[in-house]
């Protein structure tokens, strides 16, 4: 039998989907989450009422900033794996709302460190984001570069969790891997993305912003690959790399970052263009300029996350948008 990992987050969108993945492979899942109002609340507990059916899932309410909590946590279950997805999400929530990203993103992620180093977690995955590569232009974004300028807080967030991994990592041996997820969509999906917010305006004929008056692009990618990718990297723990050749996303620590992504940037227009076709009705498009803390474009090379567990994304938009419109049909009862 599969040993126990500890998925935080886990009534968000990925970790609802990979908790489901562990649990049909055989492993035990402990799922934290502290159920937090910034989206339905509804919509999260129907995601774990998904996972209670399983006999070897457990959950506890819990919100990783509370220490002592967190503490306790890790103490009663001992997990060999962690996968840390709790974190306080959104890239314009962060403009009203600082002090909720560092307590979450920052407090929350070092109990998890704490956690990890004393009870001797074999593998520690966390998540970070595509928004870290900020004012980078350089095309596709690497692990391979740096990412030095932020623009959101939340992407400052989540490289300062990049930083502090990779240091527990030196400090006690700590095998980490960090992940940059890019746009993931889906089945379950986040209200607060595009695709969730585009649908539920068309559906009741309200126009839908279109920032940067449609010249965006994005990574966007498949809830399915992402899990696919995410349980290549779980059992593969890194080591330390030797001295030569060392860039961001490898290090003389146990420590690896990798993009996970479509690997295919999709213009802003035909991602709508998709999206009208799978409901069957056209969008009323509000053309309006770039938001702050927002970048134009994002595309994933992910050629360390193929090297390294042979990651090949499968779905591309005009499979993936049908499946999620059926999805919300489904759940929201439209005919």
């Amino acid at each position: 039998m599969a040993g126990t990992v500890l998925v935080t987050g886990v009534a968000g969108f990925i970790g609802f989907h990979f908790a489901q993945a562990l649990l049909a492979r055989g492993y035990e899942v402990v799922g934290v989450d502290n159920l937090n109002p910034y989206y339905s609340v509804q919509l999260k507990q129907d995601r774990l009422q998904q996972l209670k059916n399983y006999d070897r899932f457990r959950f506890q309410l819990l919100d990783v900033a509370d220490r002592q909590g967190t503490e306790a946590l890790f103490a009663r279950y001992q997990p060999e794996i962690v996968v840390h997805l709790a974190a306080q999400a959104g890239v314009r929530y962060s403009l009203e709302h600082p002090h909720t990203y560092i307590q979450s993103n920052v407090v929350g992620f070092l109990h998890i460190l704490e956690g990890c180093r004393h009870h001797r977690v074999k593998h520690l995955v966390f998540a970070s984001s595509s928004s870290v590569y900020g004012l980078n232009t350089q095309m596709p974004f690497s692990v391979r570069d740096n990412v030095d300028h932020p623009i959101s807080l939340y992407a400052a967030t989540k490289k300062s969790n990049e930083l502090m991994a990779h240091t527990y990592s030196y400090l006690f041996n700590l095998p980490v891997t960090g992940l940059r997820f890019f746009t993931v969509y889906g089945p379950w999906g986040r209200p607060d993305m595009a695709l969730f917010k585009f649908t539920k305006a068309i559906l009741e004929q309200r126009p839908i912003p279109v920032y940067n008056y449609g010249n965006m692009q994005r990574d966007f990618t498949y809830i399915d690959d992402v899990v696919a990718g995410m349980l290549g990297v779980l059992t593969q723990i890194p080591t330390p790399h030797a001295t030569v050749d060392l860039h961001p996303g490898i290090s003389v620590a146990p420590y690896r970052l990798y993009n996970i992504g479509n690997h295919r940037p999709v213009r802003l227009l035909d991602f709508i263009a998709v999206l009208e076709q799978a409901l069957g009705c056209p969008a009323i498009k509000e053309f309006l300029p770039m938001q702050p803390g927002d970048v134009p474009a994002t595309y994933a090379d992910i050629a360390d996350l193929t090297a390294a567990v042979g990651f090949v994304p499968q779905t591309p938009i005009e499979v993936g948008i049908p499946r999620f419109v059926a999805w919300y049909r489904d759940y929201y009862h439209i005919g």
